[in-house]
């Protein structure tokens, strides 16, 4: 299977571009046509070259192996016949240096709260085995170098 984004970016005619005070917002475009307006995170690049109010690269790397994981999760829960009513996940991922000096997403954590339909409640062992189970079957999670933390309630 093969992918794709198409990701644009265009100079503003007022901007120099070579003094580095260019706007970094751009947008990305999917094949189902699907534009998301991203600009880098304002702690990378300063205010005005970014846009806090856009997604940035690494809220979407986050944002990426939480949908991935949940996903999986709510797939394997179906096929064991539990019903998941909700899932949200306040997932939190941590940029630093790693061990070979370099910026790197080290770790991501995954904060689900899953609510399930009261006729048929999985034990906690059981939901952590199902967040096991989605975790290594989560093609994201296994393409990534970034330790990936599951706070299961």
């Amino acid at each position: 299977m093969k992918y794709s984004a198409k990701i644009v970016w265009q100079k503003n005619p007022s901007e120099i571009f070579t003094d580095g005070k260019y706007s970094r917002v751009h947008e990305w475009q999917f094949d189902g046509g699907m534009k998301i307006p991203a600009s880098p995170s304002p702690s990378v690049v300063p205010l005005p070259m970014s846009d806090e109010k856009l997604v940035d690269p690494e809220e979407a790397f986050v944002a990426s192996l939480s949908s991935c994981h949940m996903l999986f999760f709510l797939s394997i829960a179906a096929k064991k016949k539990f019903v998941v009513e909700h899932y949200e996940d306040n997932a939190e991922g941590i940029i630093d240096r790693n061990a070979e000096g370099k910026l790197a997403m080290l770790s991501v954590t995954l904060n689900p709260v899953i609510i399930f339909s009261e006729n048929n409640i999985p034990s906690l062992s059981t939901i952590d085995a199902i967040h096991e189970e989605a975790h290594d079957s989560c093609f994201i999670a296994n393409s990534v170098k970034t330790i990936i933390h599951i706070n299961s309630k």
